[in-house]
């Protein structure tokens, strides 16, 4: 038999597993896993640990290292569930700063001072030459990554608790939002008439939508009779220079923004200057084609339009407002004009109207002034106040 059960007490079980013979010796080698529970979970548990035999995943309790530990976590969790930019991010910081700094440290013996000493080397040291450490955001990062493996370990049983649990990480600053005011985007989008960036730089002011929904977006997906499109995917370039496709991540994510008349206008003029270059080309505009896109038809770079946003934003004098800040800016004119923040959250995609109320708390401050003095002019200013006022003082 490759693995057996054998009950230990009331809720505990002990699976053996056969391990095959060891080279040295000759003999059969078994490993012991303990199993809280019931006969059932610790009949799933060993078709678990089988299956990681079969295909080389197998972690032996006590000997693996955390380097190794890591490596098997990005093959069978992180890359078969998560978004590839996110997998990325998570393999960059296992190979980059965990690996080469604890790898070797067996993973049942990493202890929360471990982890301490790492935060405080990677903020005083840094990463390349040493002048320099680490921004306190970066290695929040690495404690995230960190704390997300070794929950999947305590899941998993390999371990009894996360040390990550009793290690806090270095809080970072948050940086004031840049945001345009009505002023600022009239002179921007005058100078990006200019570009060839003018509808997609309108369209990102106008709804708030992200540089990778904007980018991925096709004709298909906009009624400009209706004046509305919808937002159902998003499109990522890997490090590898590979660009995919991929659905929004959240519910909330995938939602329909109405657009403004002005903003169906430099649309429509935009797919009709489109049509006639593809039709210069012997080529033919379908519904299916990126509405911004090289061309061939073939997807923008998102990096290449970061950069095209801060040359055309220095040219304007706003040098500090970065493409992503279109996004604040669109939201907080809108909150500012008295838009209800569920509404604001719908148009931005948030997954709760929380977020978008924590986000542009900086708006807040006017928006209760402006609610205080119409709340003063609603009572006080109604025309039957005056007749009223005199009615009571005749009562009396």
């Amino acid at each position: 038999m490759r693995g057996h059960i054998t009950k230990r007490g009331k809720n505990s079980y002990s699976i053996a597993i056969s391990m095959g013979k060891d080279a040295a010796t000759g003999k059969y080698k078994q490993q012991w896993v303990s199993v809280k529970g019931t006969k059932k979970d610790a009949e799933k548990r060993l078709s678990e640990l089988l299956h990681q035999l079969d295909n080389g995943t197998f972690i032996a309790p006590g000997k693996t290292t955390l380097g190794e530990y890591l490596e098997i976590w990005l093959k069978e969790y992180v890359w078969p569930n998560l978004a590839p930019r996110t997998a990325e991010g998570y393999q960059y910081m296992v190979r980059s700063h965990l690996t080469p700094s604890l790898g070797q440290i067996t993973l049942t013996q990493l202890k929360p001072e471990h982890l301490q000493r790492l935060y405080s080397e990677k903020l005083s040291t840094g990463r390349f030459d040493g002048k320099g450490g680490l921004s306190k955001r970066s290695v929040q990062y690495i404690h995230v990554t960190l704390h997300k493996a070794l929950r999947n370990a305590v899941k998993l049983g390999i371990i009894g608790r996360n040390p990550a649990d009793a290690v806090e990480p270095p809080r970072p600053q948050h940086n004031e939002m840049q945001t345009m005011n009505e002023s600022d985007m009239h002179i921007f989008l005058e100078l990006a008439k200019s570009t060839q960036y003018h509808a997609l730089f309108y369209l990102a002011l106008f709804t708030g939508m992200r540089r990778s929904e904007l980018l991925a977006l096709r004709w298909c997906d906009i009624d400009l009779l209706l004046c509305q499109l919808s937002v159902t995917r998003t499109i990522h370039q890997l490090h590898s220079g590979e660009i995919i496709f991929q659905q929004t991540k959240t519910d909330k994510s995938r939602r329909m923004v109405s657009l403004s008349p002005s903003t169906a206008i430099v649309l429509r003029e935009h797919r009709e200057h489109q049509e006639k270059i593809r039709q210069s080309f012997g080529l033919t505009l379908t519904d299916d084609d990126l509405v911004f896109c090289r061309i061939d038809g073939k997807p923008l770079l998102p990096d290449s339009i970061t950069h095209a946003w801060m040359k055309l934003a220095r040219r304007t004098g706003l040098k500090d407002i970065r493409l992503h800040d279109a996004r604040h800016s669109h939201a907080s004119l809108m909150l500012k004009q008295g838009v209800h923040p569920k509404i604001v959250q719908e148009r931005l995609g948030h997954s709760s109207i929380q977020i978008t109320l924590d986000t542009y708390s900086h708006v807040a401050p006017g928006l209760q002034q402006a609610a205080a003095n119409r709340f003063d002019d609603m009572v006080l200013q109604s025309p039957d106040v005056e007749h009223k006022k005199e009615a009571v003082r005749n009562d009396y």
